[in-house]
């Protein structure tokens, strides 16, 4: 048969194959149908394959061994007869440290900003300089594929990694000191990964606002570096300086006090990683009752007896809310400005 006839016979090649073609893939036999699941499915291939994901993945598993290592090796000296808190005592593997490494949940507030950020500060900006977005944006999809897919990608590869992370430093605990978790202890484990999730989803959407916003993949992730830096060190001492510049008389009444202190914690829960914190304390350490201060009346009387799991969530549930909401703040002018974005190449 000649090669004329061979190519009359050939079937033409739909716009979905082109599309899979145009993101590296063979053809969409080797992926779903739906071209929001090819989309996803190569980013996902891209960020795990990615040289920066591979480094962060493998200090964050560093830093988690070490923080498991510390908590295994202090654990005796952190159980005190007659504390209530010792009937959570699953709990500590991920709180307990003795000063030479920070404890598992401040690995988790210190490094997760790192990674939502690295995830994301390239999403847009680097498919628009490779000339890549407008090859995608030819075929017939809808232009809110790509960008959802970005985040869907993104979220589900740090929503793996992290409960991998957990459940590994859950079964590590078992293993070694033979205690299995109560089912209030793993619930609360569970609660502060989905926390941990949407935390570093909000640096996510942050950098992937910057992508957009910016042309150069550099500027958007000094950006997203800067924001991070600014909330995580600048910002305590500028309310540290407001504290000292406002502080009542020492003779002042109680009142006058406890509401200066309300003030100033409420300027510190304008920074994400301060909600964060206090979250995550409270769900970690159930002998937390309060976030701000108490007057001697209401601390009069009361029983020193860890929250329930049920009080615990209401008393953390301004903090989830916030986080929750900055999250989608962030994605929703991400998503507003790349559908009015311009993606012809220059």
């Amino acid at each position: 048969m000649s090669d004329i006839a061979k190519q009359i016979q050939q079937p033409k090649e739909s716009w979905l194959d082109k599309l899979a073609r145009s993101l590296g893939l063979a053809s969409r036999q080797d992926v779903a149908m739906h071209p929001f699941r090819v989309i996803v499915d190569k980013e996902i291939s891209d960020l795990v394959r990615s040289w920066r994901f591979k480094i962060l993945i493998g200090i964050i598993v560093l830093t988690c061994v070490g923080s498991l290592y510390t908590a295994l090796t202090n654990i005796g000296h952190a159980v005190k007869p007659g504390d209530p808190g010792n009937a959570f005592f699953f709990l500590k593997l991920f709180t307990i440290s003795d000063g030479t490494l920070p404890s598992f949940f401040v690995f988790i507030s210190f490094l997760g900003p790192l990674l939502g950020i690295s995830l994301g500060f390239d999403a847009i900006n680097s498919e628009q300089n490779k000339g890549t977005l407008s090859r995608v944006m030819a075929q017939p999809i809808h232009r809110d594929y790509l960008i959802n897919a970005k985040f869907m990608a993104s979220i589900t590869v740090i929503s793996v990694m992290f409960f991998a992370l957990g459940f590994l430093v859950m079964g590590l605990g078992l293993v070694i000191i033979g205690i299995p978790p109560t089912p209030e202890e793993f619930l609360r484990i569970v609660f502060f990964i989905v926390l941990s999730i949407f935390y570093v989803a909000l640096w996510l959407n942050l950098s992937i606002l910057f992508s957009v916003k910016f042309r150069q993949a550099a500027t958007s992730a000094l950006a997203g570096i800067s924001v991070w830096l600014f909330f995580s060190i600048f910002y305590n001492l500028i309310v540290k300086l407001i504290a000292r510049a406002t502080m009542p008389p020492e003779m002042a009444p109680e009142r006058y006090i406890v509401a200066h202190r309300n003030f100033i914690l409420d300027l510190l829960r304008l920074s994400p990683s301060q909600l964060f914190s206090e979250a995550t304390t409270t769900l970690l350490m159930p002998s937390v009752r309060s976030l701000g201060p108490l007057t001697m009346e209401q601390v009069h009387g009361t029983i020193p007896s860890p929250l329930p799991l049920g009080q615990s969530l209401l008393l953390v549930w301004p903090q989830l809310t916030a986080i929750i909401a900055i999250t989608v703040v962030c994605f929703a002018l991400s998503y507003v400005f790349f559908m009015r974005k311009e993606i012809r190449s220059r």
